[in-house]
């Protein structure tokens, strides 16, 4: 299994510290309305006792079957994001995505409140966020769009956004981490992600161990606000839970 690049006792001392302020609680239970907004016209969002079901749509390869789901409130600052996750798809191809502190990049109709021009995602296609965001993008639980080995998956780390001169590729913040073991369907993981100026942390508690990962920003240029999103590219789905989000006081 991958170990933490870095920082385990420091990791440890932020994960426990005092100093961090509840400003989001969602147990996902209650109408999702409340908190959240959707992009993706054939995505199903679903309550229950066991949290909030959210599914891309059925089809493959098609991007109007991609969905994300925004916070509707927006965080400024260092953040602390905690989550229980169960996999409800038995998929292993495409990827689920954690976007951090999402704004546009308020060039032309893509304004820094990305509720502005939400229209415009009706049709979730990536390349409309990559190319016209500034976030932090985490896939995990995360696949090859081909591939047909269920122990195939990744953690993969992203700054958007891409533009002429930064490609795509070169948006990735190593390392990468493959073949996790980790994000088995209908097992619940407890997900905690610690987001500051220059560092990215996820912990991963699950049914059997917990494991860190680590990733350096500091090469890249520094996210300070914007809204949380989950998303799901087509056939994904899962279920969440007990969704808090920290600011520091």
């Amino acid at each position: 299994m991958p170990a933490l690049v870095k920082g385990q006792e420091e990791f440890v001392v932020h994960g426990d510290s005092s100093d961090w302020n509840l400003v989001f609680s969602d147990p996902g239970t209650e109408n999702w309305q409340e908190h959240w907004f959707l992009d993706g016209e054939l995505a199903t969002v679903e309550n229950s006792d066991q949290g909030m079901h959210f599914s891309a749509g059925p089809v493959n390869r098609n991007d109007a079957h991609h969905a994300v789901l925004w916070t509707k409130s927006s965080f400024q600052g260092d953040l602390k994001i905690e989550y229980n996750y169960t996999r409800t798809d038995d998929q292993s191809v495409n990827v689920n995505i954690l976007y951090i502190q999402a704004t546009g990049t308020g060039e032309g109709q893509f304004d820094k409140d990305i509720a502005a021009w939400r229209d415009y995602r009706k049709v979730p296609t990536m390349s409309k966020y990559y190319n016209n965001m500034n976030a932090i993008h985490i896939s995990y639980a995360a696949f090859p769009m081909v591939n047909s080995e269920p122990e195939n998956d990744y953690i993969r780390v992203r700054r958007y956004p891409a533009t002429e001169k930064i490609k795509f590729a070169d948006t990735e913040v190593p390392p990468a981490y493959f073949k996790t073991g980790l994000f088995k369907p209908g097992l619940t993981y407890h997900l905690s992600w610690l987001k500051t100026e220059d560092q990215l942390t996820l912990e991963v508690s699950g049914p059997e161990e917990s494991i860190q990962y680590q990733w350096d920003l500091s090469d890249f240029p520094p996210i300070s606000e914007g809204r949380i999103g989950l998303r799901h590219m087509f056939t994904r789905a899962a279920r969440y839970s007990d969704f808090k989000v920290y600011t520091k006081k």
